[in-house]
C-alpha cells in the first residue's frame, strides 16, 4: 500500500503540470461545457435552418415586400439603420419561440419552470 502511494506521488512529480491539467479540467467540468457549447452550436444551425426554410417562408406573404429590412433614418450624416435592426428582433423572436417550442415537446413538460 506505502509503495502504491510512493508510485503515485512519483508519477505526479514527473508529470506534474498533466495532473495538474486533468485536475482543473474535473474541477471546472470544462469537458461538460466544451460538449455543451458544440451541441449548442449545432442546436444554432438547425434552429436558424428551420426559421430560414420553414417559418420564414410561411410568414413571408403576410409582409409586404423585403424593402423595409434597408429602411434607414438620416440624421446628417448619421445614418441609422432601423430596418435592419427590426429585422434582427423579429428574427430573435422567432427563434426564441422555436426554442421555446422545442424545450417544451423534448422535456414533455406543460410548463416550462426554472430548475
Amino acid at each position: 500500500m506505502v509503495d502504491e502511494v510512493k508510485k503515485e506521488e512519483t508519477k505526479k512529480r514527473k508529470f506534474g503540470i498533466y495532473y495538474e491539467f486533468k485536475e482543473f479540467l474535473i474541477e471546472y467540468k470544462i469537458i461538460g461545457l466544451a460538449i455543451a457549447f458544440i451541441m449548442g452550436v449545432a442546436a444554432t444551425a438547425l434552429i436558424q435552418s428551420l426559421v430560414n426554410n420553414v417559418v420564414m417562408p410561411l410568414i413571408t406573404p403576410f409582409i409586404p415586400g423585403g424593402a423595409w429590412q434597408t429602411a434607414t433614418f438620416s440624421l446628417g450624416p448619421i445614418v441609422i439603420g432601423w430596418g435592419a435592426f427590426l429585422g434582427a428582433v423579429i428574427n430573435f423572436v422567432i427563434i426564441a419561440l422555436v426554442v421555446f417550442f422545442m424545450a417544451k415537446a423534448i422535456m414533455g413538460e406543460e410548463k416550462v419552470t426554472k430548475k
